[in-house]
């Protein structure tokens, strides 16, 4: 049996233009998110988005995928969202095939930054359940919070000053279940439009 997606969602006292750049600019991306060590915009999609490789070193070797994502800017609704779809054919890489999604929500005092994304198991359901996915949802929430104290703090994740200023990141700061039906329910139309990598 798959295991279920996964949800993050954790409330940033920084308006919506500093959390859109610090998420959607590649370099700045890279430097508060575990899950990616690179990721190189390679080819604009027709209308809108584009097409990237991501790279994710481990010790002795480096997996590499592609990528497609498309943003939307302006909602009716106030919100802002970022659809993904990604694939890799590295045999060393446990996360097959997968899909999700960025919404960004006005609150008071900020914004709401949320994430749902599914993926097929490359090492099989039952390891995928019991080991990956709690690691991978857990590497998810931890760089959430990275990216809160940067936005926050204006300091660098994995500087010195971040530790004395604002605190070591921590998963459990994140909210990890939906306030309301399942991951993947909130995921924007853009998501099913979204051509393969």
């Amino acid at each position: 049996m798959k295991g279920s997606p996964i949800y993050v969602e954790i409330d940033i006292s920084a308006d919506l233009d500093t959390v859109w750049h610090l998420t959607q600019d590649t370099i700045s991306h890279t430097r508060w998110d575990l899950r990616f060590s690179r990721i190189t915009p390679a080819e604009a999609l027709d209308g809108d988005g584009y097409r990237f490789q991501y790279e994710r070193r481990m010790p002795f070797h480096t997996i590499v995928g592609t990528g497609t994502t498309r943003g939307e800017l302006a909602r009716p609704d106030g919100t802002r969202t970022s659809a993904l779809r990604f694939t890799t054919s590295d045999p060393l890489s446990p996360l097959g095939d997968g899909r999700g999604y960025w919404r960004y929500v006005p609150i008071p005092g900020g914004t709401r930054f949320i994430t749902g994304y599914d993926y097929e198991p490359a090492w099989g359901n039952l390891l995928d359940r019991i080991l990956i996915r709690p690691v991978v949802g857990w590497l998810t929430a931890w760089s959430f919070d990275s990216l809160r104290l940067w936005a926050e703090s204006d300091i660098e994740p994995h500087s010195p000053l971040a530790f004395w200023k604002s605190g070591r990141p921590r998963a459990g700061r994140c909210r990890r279940t939906p306030r309301r039906g399942r991951a993947m329910d909130d995921a924007p139309a853009t998501l099913s439009a979204l051509e393969a990598p």
